[in-house]
């Protein structure tokens, strides 16, 4: 896998692995070193320094923020970011803390803990406090997961590629309260690699007319709101979202009424909910669904790959859905003139509790 997407990012880039000077390589599932062994006999032995990455569900987006910063830093002028992920169903460790212990109290405390998996439970109850707090109602949610399984039936690459209706959607086998299976990203296994080069390097080479921009990069973590507040919104990286969201358009001068596509983490239908508000898109999101502001002929499109309830959710390459940028711009044209015609600006972000928060905005 990790050789098919670091070919791929390349031949897509017309570069050759030895203009490569650093890598920074994503995975969750292995061992220490497990970067250099993915690249070392299917992309090259050239020497150069390789970061291993391991950030929970961030982990490629932490992978793509590291080669920019030393993009940015002068360090290097062309590095390679990479994940990848041969997932297991289940916890990855029983013989140690887990590390999101603190995080797991918070709902404990709020909402108790029940014999569900402990993921869905984190989110599932921060989309029940939204309930509360806002009278969000449950069709909300399935209306998120509904969109997405009808977007991926456009991404050759999507793991799941069938259209459901709501009714489906919301029937469908029930995993925790009301989060149905369908609106639950799956065990995955996948890899994604993109290259990045500073400014120099794409003149230098010619490859302007491949190049995407990156306008600007924020990673946050934890603030004290996410354990003090007695609140699963906050604990599942609302804060941290919208901090990273506020200095990413600041630092542009732009503003979320001029993003056109939003590739977002919705490992599950609530987090995509709480998003859209943390990016600042809405104050309230049952109101944006409603519209149909998320998707084709509203003011954004919002996870047009399918997300990750119908692409997947391979933990070392989540975050490296930046590639989809080109490859959105190649299927995309067959079904729809909007990536032709309106699609410029592209705002990533990818939150987990516990981990960080990378937002990239891109041109």
């Amino acid at each position: 896998m990790a050789k098919e997407a670091g070919q791929n990012a390349l031949a897509d880039a017309g570069i050759p692995y030895s203009s490569i000077e650093q890598a920074c390589i994503g995975y969750v599932y292995g061992d220490s070193t497990s970067g250099q062994r993915a690249i070392y006999h299917s992309l090259g032995l050239t020497g150069i320094p390789i970061i291993n990455v391991n950030n929970n569900c961030a982990t490629g987006s932490t992978a793509l923020f590291v080669a920019g910063q030393l993009i940015k830093g002068g360090l290097a002028n062309c590095v390679l970011a990479l994940g990848f992920e041969k997932m297991a169903s289940g916890s990855l460790f029983t013989d140690r803390v887990n590390p999101g212990d603190k995080h797991f109290e918070v709902m404990i405390n709020k909402y108790g803990l029940e014999t569900a998996p402990i993921a869905p439970q984190l989110f599932g109850n921060a989309g029940k406090e939204h309930m509360e707090k806002y009278g969000t109602k449950v069709e909300h949610f399935a209306k998120i997961a509904w969109k997405n399984h009808k977007h991926s039936v456009n991404n050759p690459n999507s793991q799941f590629q069938k259209e459901y209706s709501l009714d489906e959607v919301l029937q469908s086998r029930k995993v925790f309260d009301f989060l149905t299976v369908l609106q639950c990203c799956p065990t995955s296994d996948g890899a994604a690699a993109v290259v990045l080069a500073s400014e120099e390097f794409v003149k230098k080479n010619g490859l302007e007319s491949k190049s995407v921009e990156i306008l600007a990069q924020e990673m946050r973590t934890d603030f004290p709101s996410s354990f003090d507040q007695s609140s699963c919104i906050k604990m599942v990286g609302y804060d941290m979202t919208k901090d990273a969201a506020i200095n990413c358009f600041s630092k542009t001068g732009l503003t979320p009424e001029d993003v056109d596509v939003i590739e977002l983490h919705d490992c599950f239908s609530a987090n995509e909910l709480i998003t859209y508000e943390a990016l600042g898109l809405c104050p309230e999101a049952g109101e944006l669904i409603d519209r149909g502001d998320t998707t084709y002929g509203g003011k954004w499109v919002v996870n047009p790959s399918g997300g990750l309830i119908s692409k997947g959710h391979p933990l070392g390459a989540t975050g490296n859905s930046v590639i989809y940028i080109r490859l959105l711009s190649i299927f995309m044209e067959e079904t729809c003139n909007l990536f032709k015609e309106k699609a410029k600006l592209v705002l990533l972000c990818c939150n987990q509790p516990s981990v960080i928060n990378p937002i990239d905005l891109l041109l």
